[in-house]
């Protein structure tokens, strides 16, 4: 069916489908998604497109379907804009101009609207977790979410392509999650769930000496085994979470012997869900994943299973949780409990465990990044002897400016929730970043505002140049439907808005600009640029949160990687985030030389791809302690980079 990008009843849900030895597939990600669907038991709330790269139906797919969902195909040419530029899974909304994309964005928007047409759900509202922050930590900077969204769906499908070749040792993320449930959890208010426990332990205790003493050999316990103690109380109160009445929470309290215990010597929870007592939207993540690794190695690989018992118990109890299987059934998944006699099942220690290798991986690198001790004066130095000093070039328009009296309401910073003083501020922040964006745009240009929040720099670009689209990409929801609200008030038509993690972003566009991009945010935000040669502006933020990560090293350039050690670069870091106004002057002259050079390092890594780079300094100086700004332009638009006011003051004023 042909697929228009008009206003539409129900927000529409698109997933992959892919295709192995040409035969349609779910990959993964969609079969989760299918999951969360089902468990939900959503029925009108999505309009849910299948996504095919090739001419194929979801007929053959449809016992993988749940029967309540209004399903259709859908050709990758067809797509909307918006979600044509995003990787799958991706929701549109009723309007067309919000996307949200991404596996955690897109799982934790199913559980909302669930609770909006139902919010007696307790079941559905459980799984976001203490805080609702299940999996809202973005893959970039959370190791749990990265591992859960994108390391273990991956190694499965990986898996899932060849199972044969990795018959001896689970891939590293299937082993890392091992690993997890294998160590005791916290939280929150646990303390007096370990003093029932301990109170449970005693009271079962008692009862084994006391039929040992009546010489019972039908009660004697094997060795090691401690069944009562060992599922009893944090299962029961994993299930009472979920409002299980056959299962209530223990109301008893517990003695005064058990109340004078010290809290260190009370005994540890286990693992009961993933992310400790309690079913989340993580384990709606993990089952579908663990149920197709899980079924391909009882076909080729059993005897791998006896290295994951803490996993193959974690998979045991998920079944227990009520909707789990009605759920399953509804997607065409059986669920079955591997068949691993329990003898044979090692109880694996620190030395044995094969996850261990990668926790001492991890120990080496803790060791390797340790902060650096020392002020930065030596480092400077050094950096100086081999002649490298930051350089700012000139402000090419500093007095330049927005009519800001003349804009409409919804534009000016005062809008939002914020002193005059730092509207004020705010004002002039963006007067350094449309000037430079405004010189580099051309009619048809797509702009794009990463980290965006609630929208003042896009929102501003939008009205500023109505010939261009901008497209607003930010990770927390309700910035951005604030930003969508102050758009629709303003009557924009070039403009979307997408919520998603940076790298679910795949859309082509021109120039890509952030305000404040904390840590390496302006790194990810430059790569972005660069892998789509667009021209970018940008200001860093947040200097003491660099550090290496998945896809960045520092230092990142040659020059400087030749100069100076990882410590060496973080005391540049570390001593760039001291510029505040209430600090002595010579030691924001220090900070402010610190911020030019781990920039000046950023400009000669993006030079390197062909870029041309400048590193200036926002006018007036007062409008930010972090003041920096980084304008690159890729290969073809090296030429004239300086900006002529005037012409400025005619693209904004007509």
């Amino acid at each position: 069916m042909k697929h228009t990008e008009a206003k539409q009843q129900h927000p529409a849900l698109y997933l992959e489908v892919c295709c192995q030895h040409e035969e349609p597939r779910l990959p993964l990600h969609t079969s989760i998604a299918l999951f969360l669907l089902s468990y939900c038991e959503c029925k009108s709330f999505f309009k849910v497109f299948l996504v095919c790269t090739k001419s194929v139906s979801s007929v053959s797919l449809k016992s993988q379907l749940p029967e309540t969902l209004d399903v259709s195909d859908i050709q990758v040419e067809d797509l909307p804009r918006l979600v044509r530029g995003c990787r799958l899974p991706a929701v549109l909304d009723e309007t067309g101009s919000l996307c949200r994309a991404g596996l955690a964005v897109v799982l934790r928007h199913i559980i909302n609207k669930t609770l909006e047409a139902d919010p007696s759900r307790n079941d559905v509202l459980a799984l976001l977790g203490f805080k609702k922050t299940c999996l809202k930590a973005c893959a970039e900077v959370s190791k749990w979410t990265r591992l859960c969204e994108i390391g273990i769906p991956s190694a499965v499908e990986e898996h899932l392509k060849n199972p044969s070749n990795q018959l001896q040792q689970p891939p590293l993320p299937i082993l890392t999650l091992e690993r997890r449930l294998a160590e005791p959890v916290k939280v929150h208010n646990d303390d007096k769930i370990r003093r029932q426990k301990l109170q449970e332990q005693r009271r079962d205790e008692k009862k084994t000496e006391s039929k040992e003493g009546q010489g019972d050999p039908e009660h004697e316990s094997e060795p090691g085994q401690s069944p009562q103690v060992h599922d009893g109380l944090e299962l029961r109160a994993a299930l009472a979470k979920l409002s299980v009445d056959s299962v209530p929470t223990s109301t008893t309290r517990e003695n005064s012997e058990i109340r004078k215990v010290k809290t260190t010597d009370l005994p540890p929870l286990e693992h009961v869900f993933a992310e400790g007592l309690y079913f989340t939207l993580t384990d709606v993540v993990l089952l579908p994943c663990i149920y197709h690794y899980l079924s391909s190695l009882q076909t080729h690989a059993a005897n791998t299973l006896h290295q994951l018992p803490h996993l193959l118990r974690w998979y045991s109890r998920v079944q227990e949780v009520p909707g789990v299987l009605r759920a399953a059934k509804a997607c065409g998944v059986t669920l079955t409990i591997p068949q691993v006699p329990p003898s044979s099942i090692p109880v694996l220690s620190a030395e044995d465990d094969p996850a261990h290798p990668l926790e001492q991986e991890e120990s080496l690198a803790m060791t390797s990044q340790l902060p650096f001790v020392g002020g930065p004066r030596p480092t400077l130095t050094k950096l100086k002897e081999n002649g490298i000093e930051a350089v700012f070039a000139p402000h090419p328009c500093p007095a330049w400016t927005l009519p800001w009296e003349s804009l409409p309401t919804a534009i000016n910073p005062t809008e939002g929730k914020m002193s005059n003083i730092r509207a004020v501020r705010k004002r002039q922040q963006l007067n350094n970043l449309v000037a430079m964006v405004t010189e580099l745009a051309r009619p048809g240009s797509t702009i794009v505002d990463f980290c965006s929040g609630t929208g003042h720099v896009g929102i501003v670009l939008a009205h500023t140049l109505p010939d261009c689209q901008v497209v607003l990409i930010e990770n927390k929801e309700e910035s951005l439907v604030r930003a969508q609200s102050r758009s629709a008030e303003l009557g924009l038509q070039n403009i979307g808005f997408i919520q998603a993690n940076l790298d679910y972003f795949t859309g082509p566009f021109h120039i890509g600009v952030a305000l404040h991009a904390c840590g390496v945010a302006t790194d990810m935000v430059a790569e972005h640029c660069i892998q789509a040669g667009a021209a970018f502006v940008i200001s860093p933020c947040c200097y003491g949160f660099i550090q290496n990560a998945i896809k960045f090293t520092f230092p990142k350039s040659k020059r400087f990687q030749e100069t100076l050690s990882y410590k060496e670069h973080m005391i540049l870091c570390r001593f760039a985030d001291q510029t505040a106004v209430q600090l002595p002057p010579d030691r924001r002259l220090i900070g402010k030389q610190c911020m030019g050079l781990v920039d000046l390092d950023r400009s000669l890594a993006a030079e390197a791809h062909g870029y041309s780079v400048r590193v200036m300094t926002m006018e007036p100086e007062s409008c930010s302690p972090k003041n920096n700004m980084l304008v690159g332009r890729p290969p073809q638009e090296r030429s004239g980079l300086d900006v002529d006011a005037g012409q400025l003051e005619e693209v904004v004023h007509n």
